[in-house]
């Protein structure tokens, strides 16, 4: 069961972080585009709805994140490896965590400027 639930975490995680970029994504196609005035309330409504949805994916790759640190418990690829590793992670995370929040500013002064 618990290996089970390693990789249902691990795909959840992966899988809301692919959803929030392609709000980004979607979002910045939205912006470039020029659309008649008429339709302008309705791109502006799907703007909004990608926006929180982003942000919904984002809370879910926080908590599957975390969800993810009491998973990997064990030393998989020996003692060394496993502080390299962990290193390596910490790095990791500090730079995605600073490419989300300019993600949701960008993604906010697309949608609400």
């Amino acid at each position: 069961m618990n290996k089970a639930f390693t990789i249902f975490i691990g795909f959840v995680h992966d899988f809301a972080a692919g959803c929030y970029a392609a709000t980004v994504l979607g979002i910045y196609w939205l912006s470039r585009q020029a659309y008649p005035p008429e339709v302008g309330a309705i791109i502006l409504g799907l703007k909004k709805e990608l926006f929180w949805t982003g942000i919904a994916c984002v809370v879910t790759v926080f908590a599957t994140g975390a969800g993810r640190t009491f998973t990997y418990v064990d030393n998989v690829y020996g003692e060394d490896a496993e502080k390299r590793r962990r290193k390596l992670l910490i790095i990791k995370h500090v730079f995605l965590f600073a490419v989300f929040g300019l993600g949701i500013w960008w993604q906010y002064s697309m949608v609400f400027r």
